[in-house]
């Protein structure tokens, strides 16, 4: 059993400047979802490869995490530092 929640950042090979962030406990399944079409938001931005990944035990403070990195000052601290 995987004890990590992970916030994540793809960034996509075929729209520049095409990124989207979310939470998973699994990175591997999640990206080969993303990269098959299975994510609505996501499918016409395909293929995608992971930017950023950060594991966090807590899911609640993983949750918050993604949270912020979706705001507005939270898109430009992405960009900046991840």
């Amino acid at each position: 059993m995987n004890d990590f929640a992970y916030v994540y950042i793809l960034e996509s090979l075929s729209a520049q400047g095409g990124f989207y962030v979310g939470l998973t406990d699994d990175l591997s399944a999640r990206l080969a979802k993303h990269n098959a079409g299975g994510v609505p938001h996501t499918a016409k931005q395909r293929p995608w490869r992971i930017k950023t990944a950060v594991a966090f035990r807590d899911r609640t403070k993983a949750a918050a995490f993604e949270k912020y990195l979706k705001s507005p000052s939270g898109r430009a601290f992405g960009k900046k530092r991840l």
